[in-house]
């Protein structure tokens, strides 16, 4: 299974895509060297990647890093910072995971700067009219493009993003049932084996290049700008606190409703979603999420989806709190 697996990767890899092994979980095929640090019976840490350190090198360092570690210690096993497009790098991956049955594509990456839309179809929801109603109310066409059919029923769009832009990976904060998947994640490549199923090429669609992203769909995926003042120097609106930074801020829990008042259609729930994330992530989730959801009952979304995406956001905000 591991010979498919990089069979596969190798034919992206050609295409210019960044890669890396997965296993049937379809999470990253090697562990963290940095997990193993220190544990009695951990595994042996990843073997060193071509023109790195290995293991005991007197320029490795042996102290737990200050901040994540991207790949600097030259070990394998970082996750998607590990992918890489040269062959011999693609080949030195997969022989330190055997097991691997499925690869993964890093987005953002020059030349594609590849993102990719998630469509679940779990929960009985409907991601691909969601898109299509998101498509009618902004003025943009869901273009041909790269499509991959999930063993769940669910399909990923490969979308080609621009060069100098980051777009984020987010769940779903552009519809339900809708993630992107942006710079720092993967896309689980063609081919691949997972306990679901297999990934599989959609019919007609496994020769299309990935379409440009409509300009009107990118500026819904990238975050809202921070609320700004006319005066000069253009400082982000403090609500008259010091220390608030726009509808973000820490303290700025009236821009927050106030950018929920003003989604326009199509947009009250990822509005809605994207607040209530940053008053958990702040720490004051509880406090305002009943204005938040007055403020998109306002706008008429149904009580039970604006408590529901409230609720998710709590979700959301935990899974990326650090513990």
């Amino acid at each position: 299974m591991g010979s498919l697996a990089l069979a596969h990767a190798l034919a992206a890899a050609e295409r210019g895509l960044a890669v890396l092994p997965l296993s049937r979980t379809k999470l990253p095929a090697l562990r963290s060297p940095h997990r193993a640090h220190g544990l009695p019976h951990a595994a042996p840490r990843s073997p060193a990647t071509p023109g790195h350190p290995p293991p005991g090198h007197p320029d490795e360092s042996t102290a737990p890093p200050e901040r994540p570690c991207r790949g600097e210690c030259g070990l394998l096993g970082h996750g998607v910072y590990d992918a890489t497009s040269e062959p011999a790098r693609v080949r030195a991956l997969f022989a330190a995971a055997p097991w691997a049955t499925g690869y993964g594509i890093a987005c953002g990456r020059p030349p594609l700067h590849l993102l990719g839309l998630d469509l679940d179809v779990k929960h009985g929801i409907d991601p691909l009219g969601a898109l299509e109603r998101l498509a009618a109310a902004h003025g943009f066409v869901v273009p041909a493009t790269t499509t991959v059919l999930t063993p769940s029923g669910g399909r990923h769009l490969w979308l080609r993003g621009p060069a100098d832009t980051a777009v984020p990976n987010s769940v779903g904060r552009l519809a339900p049932g809708i993630d992107v998947r942006g710079t720092g994640g993967y896309l689980v490549g063609p081919g691949s084996v997972t306990t679901g199923g297999t990934y599989r090429l959609a019919p007609g669609r496994g020769t299309m290049p990935p379409a440009p992203v409509p300009p009107a769909l990118l500026a819904l995926l990238l975050p809202p700008p921070l609320e700004r003042d006319d005066r000069p120097g253009g400082r982000a609106a403090t609500g008259g606190r010091s220390g608030s930074q726009g509808p973000g801020g820490s303290d700025n829990g009236a821009a927050l409703v106030r950018f929920v008042r003003g989604a326009p259609v199509g947009q009250r729930n990822a509005r809605l979603f994207w607040a209530a994330c940053r008053a958990y992530e702040n720490g004051r989730g509880d406090s305002l999420a009943e204005p938040l959801i007055r403020a998109a009952l306002a706008l008429g979304l149904p009580e039970q989806e604006a408590r529901s995406t409230v609720a998710s956001a709590a979700r959301h905000a935990g899974r990326l709190a650090p513990g």
